[in-house]
């Protein structure tokens, strides 16, 4: 007499009662990963912002600098600032210099406010310009470019909206 073994016993795999727990688990690992994914993604967007303010801002105090040593000549009723940001890229003929087609330039590139999702918009387009004679409340485009500020309606992990940065 032979004997016959059960099917289930020579059967390998897993039962149905441990997929679903090795899937719950899974679910609750990406739960708890994907909130920390989208603050890395926000903090490094923060950061590119941080960086592309101060090279814009940074430009615009040597052009005025260099407007206030005489290197680019200016009327004497305008502020110093220039009048849009591609003059820092495209450069501004150096008075003091004996060539004439001496330039000084101040940006390599306009780097774009990393909020700004329309990619069709230049990268001059993407910020918000403030006039010397605006106010800091309210700021509003005129002759120059005295500030940039970012047009993005979101707030920052610092709690400050990135328009006040």
């Amino acid at each position: 007499m032979t004997r016959v073994l059960p099917l289930y016993r020579n059967a390998h795999g897993f039962t149905l009662i441990e997929l679903m727990v090795t899937v719950a688990i899974i679910g609750i690992l990406v739960s708890i990963a994907v909130p920390f994914a989208e603050l890395a993604v926000k903090r490094a967007k923060e950061q590119e912002l941080r960086s592309a303010l101060r090279q814009i801002r940074t430009a615009l105090d040597e052009y005025k600098k260099a407007a206030d040593e005489g290197r680019i000549q200016k009327k004497a009723d305008e502020s110093g600032y220039p009048p849009s940001l591609n003059v820092l890229v495209e450069g501004v003929k150096d008075a003091r210099s004996a060539q004439e087609d001496r330039k000084i330039y101040f940006l390599r590139r306009i780097p774009r406010d990393p909020f700004n999702d329309d990619f069709d918009l230049p990268a001059e387009e993407t910020w918000g310009k403030r006039s010397y004679k605006s106010p800091p409340d309210q700021p509003e485009e005129g002759e120059d470019v005295y500030d940039v500020y970012s047009l993005s309606d979101g707030v920052g992990i610092n709690g400050i909206p990135y328009r006040q940065w």
